[in-house]
């Protein structure tokens, strides 16, 4: 139990705080004042000498562990890759064996000093947090058994704030079907998500659907829909996602429509396009159109063309509302034309005093719509020109022949043709003569006037 040492002293060994001295079975004792040991706890020693008799001051004390087997396992929960900061997170210490109670050390790198608790939980992380963690236990029934020190683990909370991202497998609903929307947060895991609409522009989002584990949603209504993600308890929200635009497509196919509605349109006539939504009445709809010429499209439902050539073409319409788009109209066609002259004829041509004579005004290209006028023509020889007198009752009749009665003389007529709303006119017809026996010589200025190869011939003739 006693050794010499150098200078006569001896030493004494103690453990724990009981004071008992340590024995040859605790230990084995070697020169120069040290002793090797097997079990854990706080020694220390005295020196003395006999001759003359003298003890020194006790020796500081000092701690000497007993490793364990059990190895402590540093988790977090939840164990994601990423955290963000305002998360909450907790750090775990796990010794796993038996039912021993333990004591825990940590030892971190972070800005942070961890508690000496199994685990800690972190409120509202920050980058301040970030660093590596390990642990160790101590037996609470022999304080001198430790673990050894776990392996460390990393936590690294990320300073900004992730924004959930959606897609839409289309933009657009087919009538009576659906669509899936998609929301994710890129680059983590754990998330689940809310869903927000908004049914017309100057609406408020309304919460949808919420606390959806499945990323996929199927809609099939329109409106403006964004989503967030969601974790943790309290639950994290990420920043909302940009906004995505689903239309809903109605029901009624539109019809495009011409007004007036005739097969054959002239250059110069006033003509409406009109698009109709058969169960829409009363919806504030916006129009789109496709035409052939079309600038500037307008967003009404009809528009007025006082025509050319150029508007030649087809022309299809659609209509929205908020977030409803009706499909496209089937194509109506607009044929645009010249500006026509009519065709003349009289009958009989050559007259018998006093009888009846009926002039006919054909249009080229028949068409519907047209009214008549009938004029008589007055040649004005000192212009070699002609002015037209309109015939009794010839304003814009509805039937394309006029009935002279009681005819006497020779005289030429013309006619021309209108119709529409501002009423649209064609040229006047060449002129054409009714002859009465004995008046050719007298009707011969004629053709100072007018380019009529048959008055020539006549005039010649006689």
């Amino acid at each position: 139990m006693n050794h010499s040492s150098l200078s006569g002293w001896k030493y004494d060994w103690y453990r724990d705080n009981s004071g008992v001295l340590v024995s040859p079975e605790d230990a084995v004792f070697l020169s120069n004042g040290q002793i090797r040991v097997s079990q854990g706890g706080r020694y220390w020693c005295i020196g003395k000498r006999v001759n003359p008799v003298y003890h020194s001051e006790y020796s500081e004390s000092v701690w000497l562990d007993t490793t364990v087997s059990n190895r402590p396992v540093v988790t977090l929960y939840p164990n994601w890759s990423e955290i963000y900061r305002g998360e909450t997170i907790t750090v775990r210490c796990e010794i796993h064996g038996g039912d021993t109670e333990w004591d825990y050390e940590w030892e971190t790198n972070s800005m942070i000093k961890a508690p000496n608790q199994n685990e800690y939980r972190i409120r509202s992380a920050s980058s301040s947090n970030s660093g590596n963690y390990r642990c160790k236990g101590r037996m609470k029934s022999s304080q001198h058994k430790t673990t050894e020190w776990s392996d460390s683990v990393t936590l690294t909370v990320s300073t900004s704030k992730p924004r959930a991202t959606l897609t839409a497998q289309s933009s657009i609903i087919p009538a009576g079907g659906s669509v899936t929307l998609s929301c994710s947060v890129e680059g983590s895991a754990g998330w689940k998500f809310d869903w927000f609409r908004r049914d017309s522009v100057s609406s408020k989002a309304q919460l949808m659907r919420g606390n959806e584990a499945n990323r996929d949603i199927s809609v099939s209504q329109g409106g403006l829909y964004h989503c967030r993600g969601g974790r943790g308890d309290p639950v994290f929200y990420t920043e909302d996602s940009s906004d995505v635009t689903v239309t809903e497509t109605f029901p009624s196919k539109p019809t495009v429509t011409l007004q007036p509605s005739w097969t054959q349109i002239y250059s110069g006539e006033t003509v409406t396009v009109r698009c109709e939504i058969q169960g829409g009445e009363g919806a504030q709809w916006t129009y789109e159109w496709r035409a052939a010429k079309l600038n500037t499209p307008p967003t009404s439902n009809e528009y007025r063309i006082t025509v050319t050539e150029s508007d030649s073409g087809g022309y299809s319409c659609r209509g929205r509302r908020d977030y409803f788009f009706s499909e496209w109209s089937d194509i109506i066609t607009l044929t645009v034309s010249y500006k026509p002259r009519p065709v003349l004829t009289v009958s009989p041509s050559w007259l018998s005093p006093g009888a009846s004579v009926t002039l006919n005004c054909e249009v080229e290209h028949p068409s519907a719509g047209w009214s008549f006028y009938w004029y008589k023509a007055v040649p004005d020889l000192s212009e070699k020109s002609s002015s037209y007198e309109l015939l009794p009752d010839g304003s814009g009749t509805a039937q394309d022949s006029y009935i002279i009665h009681g005819q006497t003389h020779t005289a030429g007529y013309v006619c021309r043709a209108g119709r529409g709303d501002p009423e649209y006119h064609t040229d006047h017809s060449q002129p054409e003569f009714v002859w009465s026996a004995g008046q050719f010589d007298s009707f011969c200025p004629f053709n100072k006037v007018f380019s009529n190869i048959d008055l020539i011939k006549i005039c010649f003739i006689f």
